[in-house]
C-alpha cells in the first residue's frame, strides 16, 4: 500500500512551476489572494513568554524562542505547550558613570539553528556576558529538549560598554553556502545630532569609534563561516580582505545604527534588514530628521551612519567643544578623522538606501504611516525554499519582501523590479495587528511566523505571543456575524436572533444553527438563520450561532443576552442640525434617559450625576465608527471614549500603561505630577506631537507623533490627566455648547456628542449600558466622498492631490441621510475649462432621488483657464427639514453623452445666507 501524499506534494510543485512559467511568458502578475485566505493563529498562551526577541522553527514544527533575560523556550505544536529548555546567565543592565543601574538592551539577544541542525543539532546564541563587558557568539548542542552541558563553543567575542544605552542588534541568518550573518548594534549613546562627539569623556557617544571604524565590529553586519570545531573562517566576498591592516575581515556591511533582523534572498544572495534611526523629528542646523531604514545590500558596503541617514541626508559634523556645526562628509569619499578611530580613515562610498521613513509622513513611501518607528525587517518569500510545504503561499508573493515595524505594527509586502530596485509596497493582512512584532520568518510548512514582544518594555507582557499566519488555498470557513434586535429586557423576553452579515467567501450554501444556553438549564437549538425566541426566566444567556458550509467547514460566534433587566433608553436631542456643526454657533442639547426599572431623568429617579455626557472635537481622519462599535463593551463611566479610540490607533501602549511603570511613566504617575499645572498639561500635548526627553529620567526618549493633530493630542492628555477621576459626569445633561475649532486645526474634523447611562441592574441580573452618539461633521463636504455615483467618475489632480468628480450629462452623486434642518444656502465648487474640453453645465440639488424635489440649481460656465483656487458659487435653495438623501444632478441638454461637463470639487452647507 502506498500513501498518496507524495503525489499531492509533487502535484503542488508542478502547479507552482506551471504558474511561474505562465508568469514568465505572459508577464502578468498573479492575482492577489483574498485576505480571508490568511488566518493568524495564536500558538502560545498569555503569560508564557517574557520579553521574547528571536526564534527559529525546526523542521518538525517545534519553535525555539529566545528571551532577553536569558531563557530559551520551546513551543511544541503537538502538545501546544511552551517549556523552558535552558536559561543562560546574561547581563541585562547598564550602570551609568553616576552609578545608577538601569535596564539595558542587553541579554540574550539572538538565536539561530544550524542549516544542518537535523544532523548536528547545533544552535547558536548571541548574548551579553553576565559579568564581563563583552558580547558572545557561541554554539551549543541541543538534544532531548535541552542544551547539552559542556557543549558551548565560543566562536566570537568582543568588548562592549555598559555605561550608556543603547543598540545591540542580535539578528542572525544563513546563506546557501552556510555562511552566518550576525547584526551588531552601535552600542552608543543616542543624540539628536550626529553621534560624533570626540571629547575625551564622551567616548561612548562617538560612533566613529565603532560604526564608522573599519577595525571595530560595532554597527556592523558580519559574515562568517562556522566550522565543525567551534571556530569560524572568513568566507570570500566580505568588505575587507583577510589580513588587510586596520580592518576586521568579518565585516560584510558597516555604517549601521541598530540593524535588526537580517534575511537572505535565496535567489539573488542579497541581504535585507531593518535599521533603526535617530530621534530627531525635523531637519535642523544640527542635521537631518531621523529616518528608519529597510535596506538591501547586493554586495558589501558602507551604509552611511553616523555621517548620513535615510536618503543619504548628511549630518554636519558637530563641534561639541565650541558648539558649532562643521562641514558635511562627502558620500563618495567619507573620511573618518576621529581621535577614537582605530581603522582606516578613508571609508567606502556610501551605498544607496532602499526604503527610509521619518516620524512624519513619508512622501516617498506614504503607506508606512507616521509616529514611532522601529524597523525590524523580515523574510523574502520563495516557494522553492520549502518545496514540500503543506501550506505554500500563492505565486503573488513570489520574490517579495515581507517586512515589519515593531512600533507601527504593520507588515508590508515589498516588491522589486526585475533588476532588484524598489517597485512598490502594500500592507499585508491589514486586519492583523501584531503587538510589537520583533521577529518574523517562514516555517517549513510554508506559514509565516510572527513573534510579538508585547506592550511592556523590559518586563513581562501577557500579550507577548507567537503567531502563525496560515494560508488556505482551498475551502474557507464561513464568516459569521451574530446579533440581536435588542440587548435584553424584562421577561418574558421576545427577541430575534440575527445572522445578518454572515457570508461564505467561496459562495457555498450555508446551514445555520443557534444554541442558546444559560446556567442551570438545558441548551435550546434553533436550526434557522434568524429565529424569534422567547426567554421566560431571568438570567444571562449566551446565543451561539454556528454556520456550516456545504463542504463541512464551520465557524461560530456568540452574543450575550440579559433577560430580566430592560436596557435603558438614552437619547440626545439637539435644537440644531444633527449632521453638521457651524463654528462659533451654539448647539443646544438635552439628554433624555428612561429605564423601565430605574425610572427617568425627567421624573428625577435617575440622577444627572449618573449620566455621562461629553462633546469632543476630533481632527480630520478620526475613525468615529470605532467609538460606536465599542459602545457595547463600555459603561457610562467611559467618559473618554474618543481619547481611548485615538490611543488605540497610536502607539501609546507600546511604552505606557495606566498603572504599571513601563519603559515610560504610567498615566497615573503623569496625572499625579501634572494635573495641577495647566502650562505643563499644554506642554504635554506638544510633546506628544514633537517628542521629548529629560522629564522622567528614562533611557528611551518620547518619540514624535506628527501624524496626531494638536487637538487630538490635547484630547489624549485630558484623558491621562483625569485617568484617576471617577466622576463620570463631564457635562450637564442639558446645556449649550459652542464649537470653537482651534486655529492650528484645519477644521475638517467632527464633533462627537456622546451620552451614556449604566442602569442599576435587577437583583442578580447584570447592569446594562446604553450609549447614544451623534456625529456632527464639518459643513464642507468633498464631492468625491459621495457614496452614490452614477455616470460620473473620480479624478485625482496631479498638481495638488485633490480628488474631483468628473460630471457627465444626466449623471449624479448623492449623500445619504443628511439633516437639512436650518440649511438656508449651499455653495458649490466646480470648474469647467476649455483646456480640459469641459462644456460646463448645471448642477441641480434634489431631495431623495435624481428626479425628486428641486431645491436649487447653479450654472457653471466654461472658463478660459483654470482658477488658482476652488471656484465657489452660491446656490440659494428652498428650505426643508429632517433627514434626506441629497442628490446633485448634472445637466447640459446641448452636451454629448461622452462629454465631461465639469469637475465637481466640494459642497458647503450654510445655516445662513451670505
Amino acid at each position: 500500500m502506498f500513501s498518496n501524499k507524495p503525489v499531492i506534494k509533487i502535484s503542488a510543485i508542478v502547479l507552482f512551476l506551471a504558474a511561474a512559467l505562465l508568469f514568465a511568458f505572459t508577464g502578468d502578475e498573479p492575482k492577489k489572494p483574498d485576505e480571508s485566505r490568511f488566518t493568524p493563529v495564536t500558538l502560545t498562551q498569555p503569560g508564557e513568554l517574557d520579553e521574547p526577541n528571536t526564534f527559529e522553527v525546526l523542521s518538525d514544527g517545534r519553535v525555539l524562542i529566545s528571551e532577553r533575560k536569558g531563557a530559551i523556550k520551546l513551543f511544541d505544536p503537538i502538545t501546544k505547550m511552551v517549556k523552558v529548555v535552558a536559561t543562560l546567565p546574561v547581563n541585562t543592565k547598564y550602570t551609568s558613570a553616576r552609578g545608577k543601574v538601569t535596564e539595558a538592551e542587553e541579554g540574550l539577544m539572538g538565536l539561530t539553528v544550524d542549516p544542518d541542525f537535523n544532523k548536528n543539532h547545533w544552535i547558536y546564541t548571541f548574548y551579553s556576558h553576565p559579568t564581563e563587558k563583552k558580547w558572545m557568539l557561541t554554539r551549543w548542542k541541543f538534544e532531548n529538549d535541552a542544551l547539552v552541558a559542556g557543549s558551548e563553543k565560543v566562536l566570537l567575542q568582543f568588548e562592549s560598554q555598559r555605561e550608556v544605552c543603547c543598540h545591540t542588534g542580535g539578528g542572525m541568518t544563513w546563506d546557501a553556502k552556510h555562511d552566518l550573518y550576525l547584526t551588531i548594534g552601535n552600542n552608543t549613546g543616542a543624540l539628536l545630532s550626529s553621534s560624533t562627539d570626540e571629547r575625551p569623556d564622551k567616548l561612548h557617544w562617538d560612533d566613529q569609534r565603532g560604526t564608522a571604524n573599519t577595525n571595530s565590529l560595532l554597527g556592523k553586519i558580519l559574515k562568517i563561516h562556522p566550522e565543525a570545531n567551534g571556530t569560524y573562517t572568513i568566507p570570500a566576498g566580505n568588505l575587507f580582505p583577510k589580513g588587510m591592516d586596520k580592518t576586521r575581515p568579518e565585516i560584510y556591511t558597516m555604517g549601521h545604527r541598530n540593524p535588526w533582523r537580517p534575511s537572505i534572498d535565496s535567489k539573488t544572495g542579497w541581504l535585507y534588514w531593518g535599521d533603526i534611526g535617530p530621534d530627531a523629528t525635523e531637519d535642523s542646523d544640527l542635521g537631518p530628521k531621523g529616518y528608519d531604514e529597510l535596506n538591501q545590500a547586493r554586495k558589501p558596503g558602507f551604509f552611511g551612519w553616523p555621517y548620513f541617514v535615510g536618503p543619504n541626508a548628511a549630518f554636519p559634523i558637530f563641534d561639541y567643544v565650541n558648539g558649532e556645526a562643521g562641514p558635511k562628509k562627502d558620500p563618495n569619499k567619507p573620511i573618518n578623522n576621529s581621535v577614537n578611530n582605530t581603522g582606516l580613515k578613508e571609508l567606502p562610498a556610501v551605498a544607496p538606501p532602499f526604503i527610509y521613513y521619518p516620524y512624519s509622513a513619508s512622501p516617498e513611501f506614504p503607506l508606512v504611516g507616521t509616529g514611532s518607528r522601529s524597523s525590524v525587517g523580515g523574510p523574502i518569500y520563495h516557494r522553492s525554499d520549502r518545496p514540500l510545504a503543506k501550506r505554500p503561499w500563492p505565486a503573488y508573493y513570489e520574490g517579495k519582501w515581507l517586512a515589519t515595524d515593531l512600533a507601527r505594527g504593520w507588515i508590508m509586502s515589498i516588491s522589486m523590479k526585475a533588476n532588484g530596485d524598489y517597485k512598490g509596497m502594500e500592507q499585508f493582512l491589514p486586519g492583523y495587528h501584531p503587538i510589537e512584532p520583533i521577529d518574523m520568518k517562514f516555517g517549513p510548512d510554508g506559514d509565516l511566523y510572527v513573534l510579538e514582544y508585547g506592550s511592556v518594555w523590559f518586563g513581562k507582557s501577557d500579550n507577548a505571543k507567537l503567531v502563525r499566519i496560515e494560508y488556505n488555498a482551498g475551502n474557507r470557513k464561513p464568516t459569521v456575524m451574530a446579533s440581536t434586535n435588542k440587548q435584553g429586557g424584562t421577561v418574558p423576553l421576545n427577541i430575534t436572533l440575527s445572522s445578518a452579515g454572515t457570508y461564505d467567501a467561496d459562495g457555498d450554501a450555508l446551514k445555520y444553527s443557534w444554541k442558546v444556553t444559560t446556567a442551570g438549564a438545558q441548551p435550546k437549538i434553533y436550526p434557522t438563520a434568524n429565529p424569534a425566541i422567547t426567554l421566560t426566566k431571568p438570567g444571562v444567556y449566551m446565543a451561539t450561532l454556528t454556520v456550516t458550509d456545504a463542504k463541512g467547514a464551520s465557524n461560530s460566534k456568540s452574543v450575550k443576552i440579559i433577560a430580566g433587566n430592560e436596557a435603558p433608553v438614552v437619547k440626545v436631542d439637539l435644537d440644531n442640525n444633527t449632521s453638521f456643526y457651524f463654528n462659533n454657533k451654539p448647539i443646544n442639547y438635552t439628554v433624555n434617559v428612561n429605564d423601565k426599572e430605574d425610572g427617568s431623568l425627567v421624573a428625577g429617579t435617575i440622577s444627572p450625576a449618573q449620566v455621562s455626557m461629553s462633546i469632543n472635537y476630533t481632527s480630520e481622519g478620526f475613525d468615529y465608527v470605532q467609538v460606536a462599535q465599542e459602545q457595547s463593551s463600555v459603561d457610562a463611566s467611559t467618559q473618554f471614549a474618543v481619547a481611548i479610540a485615538l490611543m488605540s490607533h497610536a502607539d501609546c501602549k507600546n511604552c505606557h500603561s495606566v498603572n504599571a511603570v513601563n519603559v515610560a511613566p504610567s498615566f497615573t504617575d503623569i496625572s499625579a505630577k501634572y494635573k495641577d499645572s495647566p502650562a505643563e498639561i499644554e506642554r504635554l500635548a506638544h510633546t506628544i506631537r514633537n517628542g521629548g526627553s529629560g522629564h522622567w529620567n528614562r533611557p528611551i526618549a518620547m518619540p514624535a507623533h506628527p501624524g496626531i493633530t494638536l487637538n487630538d493630542a490635547r484630547t489624549i492628555v485630558n484623558y491621562i490627566i483625569n485617568v484617576t477621576n471617577n466622576n463620570i459626569n463631564t457635562m450637564p445633561v442639558k446645556g449649550t455648547y459652542t464649537p470653537k475649532v482651534a486655529a492650528e486645526d484645519n477644521g475638517n474634523g467632527s464633533y462627537i456628542i456622546r451620552a451614556a447611562y449604566t442602569d442599576r441592574g435587577n437583583k442578580n441580573i447584570p447592569k446594562q449600558t446604553t450609549v447614544s452618539t451623534i456625529v456632527l461633521h464639518n459643513p464642507q463636504v468633498w464631492a468625491a466622498t459621495a457614496p452614490i455615483m452614477k455616470n460620473a467618475a473620480t479624478k485625482v489632480n496631479g498638481l495638488d492631490g485633490t480628488t474631483n468628480v468628473v460630471a457627465r450629462k444626466d449623471g449624479y452623486i448623492a449623500f445619504k441621510k443628511l439633516d437639512m434642518t436650518g440649511i438656508k444656502q449651499l455653495e458649490l465648487a466646480a470648474t469647467a475649462t476649455a483646456l480640459e474640453n469641459n462644456p460646463g453645465g448645471t448642477i441641480e440639488v434634489r431631495l431623495d432621488s435624481p428626479t425628486g424635489i428641486l431645491l436649487g440649481q447653479t450654472q457653471f460656465e466654461q472658463l478660459d483657464q483654470k482658477p488658482k483656487s476652488l471656484n465657489w458659487i452660491k446656490t440659494d435653495i428652498k428650505e426643508s427639514a429632517g433627514m434626506h438623501d441629497v442628490y446633485f444632478v448634472f445637466k447640459n441638454d446641448k452636451a454629448k453623452a461622452i462629454d465631461a461637463l465639469l469637475l465637481f470639487s466640494a459642497i458647503r452647507f450654510e445655516d445662513e445666507k451670505k
